[in-house]
């Protein structure tokens, strides 16, 4: 039996939406209804950043110490309005229809199977191969901490103006930090990825102590690894607004290169209960993510 299951008018459709008590953070009392809530709330500033970009979600049933999975393609149970892009992964060479999420409908429809965790592709239709974006990826070592992580996002902030390049950050929800460089139309994901390898690599040659290049998925030692390969096609990263999965219920939330600075925030001051009213005071601090058309400069890139 389903317990205490609603039916919701969101867009002018009807949604179902079920289990609104069954607890999804247990350390901090919060309900998936709790989190469906926050969803509908804060779709008008997320949706912007879903138009026409596939999306991943990761979906927890039964909270966020419970089993999970990454869900990249559409669920067979998808409502036929939730639309989809064909897209075939060269690692399996199999073809399958990624979500893609035009209104709060869509995103409260997924949210409802268990989709805590909503991930975005740096490229949009109708052109998949290019992305729209650079992103920098920067995270901890087992010795380093969130205040490492902002002194090297100050030192990418500084190598970014230097080419008057204007770069976005945000929490990643987890224990980085996210920089965001908004492209002009044009570029590969092979050359994107290789400029942010290579201002990562000059990064870590002036600031050894501080900066190392990833090398897969490992982030060790006491510094803080930029990882380029976030550059990819078909790789994703946390949406802004997006919650996570840990303790607290934290938010990949924008921020301004003056908190940064500052260097008294940390990852848990943005969560499910503080970023609607950080929100309604600063409005979208990531908004020029997605009107800027920028241009890399040339000689930033060795041939």
């Amino acid at each position: 039996m389903i317990e205490n299951e609603e039916t919701w008018q969101v867009d002018g459709r009807s949604l179902p939406v079920s289990h609104l008590q069954k607890t999804f953070w247990p350390e901090d009392g919060l309900s998936k209804g709790e989190m469906l809530a926050y969803y509908r709330q804060m779709a008008p500033l997320m949706l912007p950043y879903f138009k026409d970009r596939p999306v991943t979600v990761r979906v927890f049933p039964n909270g966020i110490h419970g089993f999970s999975y990454y869900r990249r393609d559409l669920p067979d149970n998808a409502p036929d309005w939730l639309r989809h892009a064909d897209y075939e992964p060269v690692t399996t060479g199999k073809a399958i229809q990624v979500p893609l999420i035009d209104d709060a409908a869509g995103l409260l429809w997924l949210a409802n199977q268990g989709g805590i965790e909503f991930h975005l592709w740096a490229s949009r239709l109708p052109n998949l191969a290019e992305p729209d974006m650079a992103i920098f990826d920067l995270d901890v070592g087992g010795k380093a901490d969130f205040g490492d992580v902002l002194q090297a996002a100050l030192r990418l902030w500084e190598a970014l103006t230097a080419v008057n390049l204007q770069s976005y950050p945000k929490t990643s929800g987890g224990t980085g930090l996210h920089v965001y460089v908004p492209l002009a139309d044009g570029y590969t994901f092979e050359f994107v990825r290789n400029w942010v390898k290579e201002m990562a690599a000059q990064l870590a040659a002036a600031h050894p102590d501080l900066i190392a290049v990833a090398h897969g998925r490992t982030h060790e030692g006491q510094t803080v690894t930029i990882d380029y390969a976030q550059n990819s096609i078909g790789r994703n990263t946390a949406a802004p607004y997006t919650l996570r999965a840990h303790p607290g219920a934290p938010v990949s939330a924008p921020l301004t290169w003056d908190e940064v600075a500052d260097g008294r925030i940390t990852p848990a001051d943005f969560n499910i209960h503080t970023m609607p009213q950080r929100t309604a005071v600063h409005g979208d601090l990531f908004l020029p993510v997605l009107t800027q058309k920028q241009s890399i400069p040339e000689g930033t890139l060795s041939q």
